[in-house]
C-alpha cells in the first residue's frame, strides 16, 4: 500500500497567495511522484474522502495524506455519497451503469435498471432522501432513481444556455428554503450555471431571494455576482450541514459562494477536475487536479498540496 504525505510546514507547503501556490507545486524535485491517477470524482463518506480515477485512494484524515483502495469494475467517471449512509457510496462507470458499495468500497455490485447504455457524466444523491439520485447524460438529460440506484426514470431535458441546450458536467443536491419543498437540484453545464426544484418545472438562473418582490415593488435588485459567464463548470459541491455554501471548478479556477450561488468569489487560481467538502464543515475542501490533490481547512483561502498524481 503507498502512502503519500504532505510534505512538512518548513518546506513551505502551505500558502495565501496564488502566486507562492504556483511556484512551489512546480518546483523541480520538491515531490516525489507516484503512478499517474486521472482523479474524475472525489468524496466525503462517513468521515473519509476517496478518490476515483486509474486506480483508487482514500484519506482518513481529510485529505492529508492518502492511501491507495479498491476500484469498481470499470473506469470511474462520476461519485456521490450521502452523508446519511457513511460507506455507501455510487460510482458512474464509463460507457454505462452504476457500482453501488456499501463498505466504503472494498466490494461492489452494478446496477442501474432502466438507464440508456451510456456514461452518466453527473451523479448527486437528493439532500434530504438517501435512497433518491439524480443522474446527468450527455445529450439526454436527467435520470432520477429513488430505490438506491435499483431502477431510473427520465425527469428532465437539459438546460437551455446561450442559445441551445447544454449539456450537464456536474450536479448539486442543495438545500435551501427557497426552493420548491426546500430543494433545489443545481446544474454544471457546459456553457454556466443553472438550476431546477426538485419538482423539475423549469431550468432557471441562480437569483437572489425576493428578488422578484424587490422588482414588483420598485426597489433596488439585490446584488448578483454570477459565476463567470460562458465558463463550463466541471465540479460542483455543496455543504449538507450548511447549504448555503458551494464550491464551483470552473477553467478560471475554484470559486466560492455563501448564499446559494447568487455571489461568487475567486477561492484557488487552479484548474480543479474535481471537487469534495466534507458535509459537516464547509471550511474543509479537497480539490483534485489533472497532477495534484489539494486540501484546504479555510473554506479555500489556503491549500496544501497532499498528493502529487
Amino acid at each position: 500500500m503507498s502512502e503519500y504525505h504532505s510534505a512538512p510546514m518548513s518546506r513551505r507547503t502551505f500558502f495565501g497567495s496564488a502566486a507562492g501556490l504556483w511556484a512551489a507545486i512546480h518546483a523541480p524535485g520538491l515531490w516525489a511522484q507516484p503512478a499517474g491517477t486521472a482523479v474524475t470524482g472525489l468524496v466525503f463518506s462517513g468521515g473519509d474522502v476517496l478518490a476515483f480515477g486509474n486506480r483508487s485512494l482514500r484519506s482518513s484524515d481529510r485529505g492529508a495524506t492518502w492511501t491507495t483502495h479498491p476500484v469498481p469494475d470499470g473506469q470511474p467517471a462520476a461519485v456521490t455519497s450521502h452523508p446519511a449512509r457513511p460507506g455507501r457510496l455510487f460510482v458512474s462507470i464509463e460507457g454505462g451503469g452504476v457500482e453501488v458499495s456499501e463498505d466504503f468500497g472494498q466490494s461492489w455490485r452494478r446496477q442501474g435498471q432502466g438507464l440508456p447504455d451510456r456514461t452518466l457524466d453527473a451523479l448527486a444523491n437528493s439532500a434530504k432522501n438517501p435512497d433518491t439520485l439524480y443522474a446527468a447524460i450527455g445529450g439526454d438529460g436527467l435520470w432520477r432513481s429513488e430505490d438506491a440506484g435499483e431502477t431510473w426514470e427520465f425527469v428532465m431535458d437539459r438546460p437551455f444556455l446561450s442559445g441551445s441546450e447544454q449539456d450537464v458536467r456536474t450536479l448539486a443536491s442543495v438545500d435551501l428554503a427557497s426552493g420548491m419543498g426546500g430543494i433545489w437540484l443545481y446544474a454544471g453545464t457546459s456553457a454556466g450555471l443553472q438550476r431546477v426544484p426538485d419538482c423539475f418545472c423549469r431550468w432557471q438562473d441562480v437569483q437572489p431571494q425576493g428578488a422578484l418582490d424587490a422588482l414588483v415593488e420598485g426597489e433596488k435588485a439585490p446584488t448578483v455576482m454570477p459565476l463567470p459567464e460562458g465558463e463550463p463548470v466541471n465540479a460542483l459541491v455543496s455543504c449538507a450541514a450548511s447549504p448555503e455554501r458551494l464550491y464551483a471548478a470552473l477553467p478560471s479556477g475554484v470559486w466560492a459562494s455563501a448564499d446559494g450561488g447568487v455571489i461568487w468569489s475567486k477561492a484557488a487560481p487552479f484548474v480543479a477536475t474535481a471537487l469534495a467538502v466534507d458535509p459537516s464543515d464547509a471550511d474543509t475542501l479537497v480539490a483534485a487536479t489533472p497532477a495534484d490533490l489539494f486540501h484546504s481547512r479555510d473554506g479555500g483561502q489556503s491549500w496544501v498540496v497532499s498528493a502529487i498524481l
